[in-house]
């Protein structure tokens, strides 16, 4: 879910990329941090919180000199939010020094760790992507990129890096393209970034994506691409487009809010209520409920009103913050929904009590009836590649028997998720292939692209296991 940045040989390098991050922000809210190099040294400035609170200050830029930079927004999954975890990391190594950026999560991190920690490594984080300065460091390579590729095929997981050394900088995507990575330009300088709506906010052009399994090796003397994994079709996380990316930005070739529009038409096809309002959890749950409307012929109306200054509660990492954030977060716009018949649109249900908190305000608001439509399937399998996701049993839609259950914990009228293959329509696919996925579903199906995994399995065990690749690699 972290947001990743680069930029290379630019005079404003730093600043670039202080913008860049501010336009990831919803990709991680916990950290940010910028790396730079000049022609002699490294210089790295590290901060809890988000960018604007730090790296929109003159003298926070004035310490990052350098005509390439790399930053990263944390969000947490694998070690704690502590200083020493925020990244980009730094390392000397004898082939020089390296600063890496990571999006995604390793799924044989716990076995990597161990193995390095007996051969002696000394780790100053709790941070997985430690991991792979590590198994960088350890190569018997002699040239970086063959050590970098030597480490790529140890880990497994989704992935996205942005890797800065003195000379290059380098994106790299994992073998199923799970999490993004594009390459834009400004000014003839090349990035690397996790989503194209931050190449606008600089005004810089998007080239294309990276591939799924492909490194690019930026240099004085241009862009290289490299290609050292076996071709796998390319599947990325579907709720890239559910919730994640930002609807003004592009992934797959596809718009995020044509997406996300798309599955709220879909869903109106599948689920028909009578009702005197549409209206959405606010933001990510808008362009679902504004094609919802539009298929149904019900009006759209903003029946709950979004504090803008509050971040997504989704992505917190403690229960209780998400908790408080909802009251901070929303207010029910009482003139539009009091003794109205409201279907309610969000994007996704995990846990369900953000969803309660929120049924509950508008039944004190007066809605004479609510139904909640989600815009994706019942999320009933946890997360291994980059999202924290709780463990099985604290999911909704796998702690409770079936929908009434879950419509009646949250207190609705009436529940209706998205099936799979509507979600699959809205993607413009006639159906899901079940032998070859389009996109990487597991949340939904269970189906985990890269790791045969024990569908009994829950996240707590996720962590005490080293997984196996179902692709050669």
């Amino acid at each position: 879910m972290c947001g990743i940045f680069g930029i290379f040989d630019h005079d404003d390098a730093a600043t670039i990329t202080a913008l860049g991050l501010h336009s990831l922000q919803h990709r991680g809210q916990e950290a940010c941090g910028i790396v730079t190099h000049n022609e002699n040294n490294f210089y790295s400035e590290k901060r809890l919180g988000l960018v604007g609170d730090s790296f929109t200050r003159k003298d926070v830029i004035n310490k990052l000199p350098g005509k390439h930079a790399i930053g990263h927004n944390r969000y947490a999954t694998s070690g704690k939010t502590f200083l020493r975890n925020v990244q980009p990391f730094f390392a000397d190594l004898s082939s020089g020094g390296l600063s890496i950026a990571h999006n995604g999560n390793l799924t044989n991190s716990l076995s990597l760790r161990h193995k390095l920690v007996d051969k002696g490594a000394i780790f100053q984080s709790t941070s997985d992507t430690e991991i792979i300065i590590q198994l960088i460091a350890r190569s018997k390579r002699t040239i970086f990129i063959n050590k970098l590729i030597d480490a790529l095929f140890q880990i497994q997981g989704g992935y996205s890096l942005a890797i800065m050394t003195g000379k290059k900088l380098i994106g790299v995507r994992d073998p199923f393209g799970i999490r993004p990575l594009v390459l834009g330009e400004l000014d003839g300088s090349p990035i690397l970034t996790s989503e194209t709506c931050s190449l606008d906010i600089i005004g810089a052009k998007f080239i294309r994506e990276i591939e799924n399994g492909e490194i690019v090796v930026i240099t004085n003397k241009g862009i290289k691409s490299i290609k050292p994994f076996p071709v796998v079709n390319c599947r990325p996380d579907i709720f890239e487009y559910i919730y994640f990316s930002r609807p003004d930005s592009e992934l797959g070739g596809k718009s995020i809010y044509d997406c996300r529009k798309n599955f709220g038409i879909e869903l109106a096809k599948e689920s028909k209520t009578q009702a005197d309002i549409v209206t959405a959890v606010p933001d990510s749950g808008m362009p679902a409920a504004i094609g919802f409307a539009e298929q149904s012929k019900i009006p759209f109306e903003l029946g709950l009103i979004r504090n803008h200054y509050v971040g997504r509660t989704f992505i917190e990492p403690a229960q209780q913050v998400r908790q408080f954030g909802v009251r901070l977060k929303h207010n029910a716009n009482h003139s539009c929904i009091k003794g109205k018949k409201i279907i309610l649109i969000d994007d996704s249900i995990v846990r369900g009590t953000t969803c309660l908190k929120i049924i509950q305000m508008l039944s004190g608001a007066g809605a004479k009836e609510i139904h909640m439509k989600v815009a994706s399937p019942p999320i009933t399998y946890p997360d291994c590649y980059g999202v924290d996701t709780p463990k099985q049993e604290e999911l909704l839609a796998a702690r409770k028997k079936n929908i009434k259950e879950m419509a009646k914990f949250i207190g609705v009228k009436s529940l209706s998720f998205l099936s799979v293959e509507g979600l699959y329509r809205a993607m413009g696919q006639k159906k899901r292939n079940e032998n070859n996925p389009q996109f990487t579903d597991h949340c939904f199906t269970g189906d985990y692209p890269i790791v045969p995994i024990d569908k009994t399995l829950d996240k707590s065990k996720f962590d005490q296991l080293s997984f196996l690749s179902n692709v050669n690699i």
